[in-house]
């Protein structure tokens, strides 16, 4: 096959764009905890796989456009940090919505009813301890829980998380601290009322 100033001329495409095996691998890898983010970032199941995969769709376009800075070890940063403003977009279309449809007298009471889409995926029996646990996180402060969530499942150091957040690692370390004292406490009292196995 010939190349073209580095192209290959059946594609047409940069020969530095990662195969279609490496973005396959790669998102193997990261997508579930990429999507459990966007999971904790929005309102639904199904809203968080729609940003997810504009998030995707985003990155993709500017690597094959040459606009992304960085390899492969920049794009989850890269998700998480878009992730996060496509949720906020995504939210306040859906504030605005929601007004405009009760200012109508549009019934949006059933629209507000979400399916049961578990935040975790587990082979395991002890699917109450699973449904303890994602409550208890929903029900912390987003600052505290999006940082749990990027530490644990996204496997991500507190310098990455400060990028990613706009915040210092210290501050996100604390973050990280201060929310699993408060997970710690509020599992606590449901170890204690009988309502938790660990």
């Amino acid at each position: 096959m010939d190349e073209i100033n580095g192209m290959s001329a059946l594609t047409a495409v940069p020969a530095v764009h990662p195969a279609p095996s490496t973005w396959r691998a790669w998102l193997e890898e990261c997508g579930p905890k990429l999507l459990l983010f966007a999971r904790q970032q929005t309102r639904s199941h199904e809203d968080a796989q729609d940003v997810f995969q504009d998030a995707v769709v985003k990155l993709v376009g500017k690597v094959h456009s040459n606009e992304f800075i960085g390899g492969p070890d920049a794009w989850q940063p890269y998700l998480y940090t878009t992730i996060r403003r496509l949720a906020i977009d995504l939210s306040r279309r859906d504030d605005r919505r929601k007004r405009r449809e009760d200012s109508v007298g549009g019934d949006a009471g059933d629209a507000q009813q979400e399916a049961f889409h578990p935040w975790f995926e587990s082979e395991s029996s002890d699917d109450e301890t699973r449904d303890q646990l994602e409550v208890k996180l929903k029900q912390l402060p987003a600052k505290f829980s999006e940082v749990i969530i990027m530490k644990i499942w996204g496997e991500r150091t507190f310098a990455e998380i400060g990028d990613i957040l706009d915040i210092s690692p210290n501050t996100a370390a604390s973050r990280y601290r201060y929310g699993l004292e408060a997970l710690q406490k509020s599992l606590g009292g449901a170890r204690r009322r009988g309502d938790l196995s660990i």
